[in-house]
């Protein structure tokens, strides 16, 4: 992280990461190599005190995108971009931020930002804009957020909370539990129970959600497991999961085997195997496994 005005009442930090990774993807119709940038970025955040009981808090985060195809020819594309106001009382921010219900996911998904990301087959991954949230402090373990999204004037939708996203957590030691929802988010209502659990070098990860279509043309259930275990600089990685859509009787599935070696403190090499598939039963189902090997910097 690189300092940006330290001080007594006011401190920024910059920091970020690259990750690169060469992949081979075969699908039904082709069989491709390409260079992916996955989801590297530079963020700029800080905090600067108002009074003995508040700080205000910022974030600008931009992605960068080290292969042009990933931001359709563009350098830098909008990620997390926020203020807020925090204390006692908890927080407060508005702008464009990952919605409670992602955030409650945790680190489960070990595949993040590569072929095998959870949001390949489950709903409720949403970075939302025009958001305003709260999050209560955490006492014994517990915190809970909920986020607003007006509607900005569009014909039907116009008030202060036309989209809600919740979450309430416990964490303890090694153990985290959440429950999490959305409302009317991308004119759907979804349910997420999340669980992770560290024992030693291992971490094993849980998934179950529901999400519905308010025109009831979705109506999915699921669920996803992930395990990873460290030995020395190598962390061994697992994950699956598996949607059924009962509205159509469709049926998606994600699996992932990989491996990352710690060259240092912030930087790893690593390589991995998806499978991501889709049984459609009006249509020609799809399959597509992709082989890939890369290396992650943070800084």
């Amino acid at each position: 992280m690189i300092p940006l005005s330290p001080g007594v009442f006011a401190k920024g930090l910059i920091d970020g990461k690259v990750n690169v990774s060469v992949v081979n993807t075969d699908t039904n119709s082709d069989d491709m190599w390409e260079l992916n940038s996955n989801a590297s970025h530079i963020d700029f955040k800080g905090t600067t005190e108002i009074s003995d009981s508040f700080e205000f808090f910022y974030q600008a985060d931009f992605e960068v995108c080290v292969d042009d195809d990933d931001c359709k020819g563009q350098t830098f594309s909008q990620r997390n971009i926020m203020g807020g106001i925090r204390g006692g009382f908890g927080s407060v921010l508005a702008g464009k931020h990952d919605s409670p219900t992602k955030l409650a996911q945790k680190t489960i998904d070990l595949f993040n930002d590569l072929e095998g990301d959870i949001k390949n087959t489950f709903e409720g991954e949403n970075r939302l804009s025009n958001i305003v949230a709260y999050s209560t402090p955490k006492v014994s373990g517990l915190q809970a957020t909920l986020a607003m999204i007006p509607g900005e004037d569009k014909a039907t939708d116009n008030g202060l909370a036309d989209g809600l996203s919740y979450s309430l957590s416990y964490s303890a030691d090694d153990l985290y539990i959440a429950i999490a929802g959305d409302q009317d988010i991308d004119s759907q209502d979804l349910l997420r129970i999340v669980s992770q659990y560290k024992m030693d070098a291992l971490k094993l990860g849980f998934m179950y959600q529901q999400n519905e279509k308010n025109d009831g043309s979705l109506d999915e259930s699921g669920y996803f497991i992930s395990a990873a275990y460290k030995v020395d600089q190598l962390t061994y990685k697992a994950q699956f999961g598996t949607v059924e859509n009962d509205a159509t009787g469709d049926e998606e599935q994600t699996f992932s085997l990989g491996a990352d070696y710690k060259l240092g403190k912030n930087t790893k090499a690593f390589v991995f195997y998806t499978d991501n598939s889709d049984s459609i039963v009006s249509g020609a189902d799809k399959d597509e496994t992709s082989f890939g090997l890369g290396l992650e910097h943070k800084f």
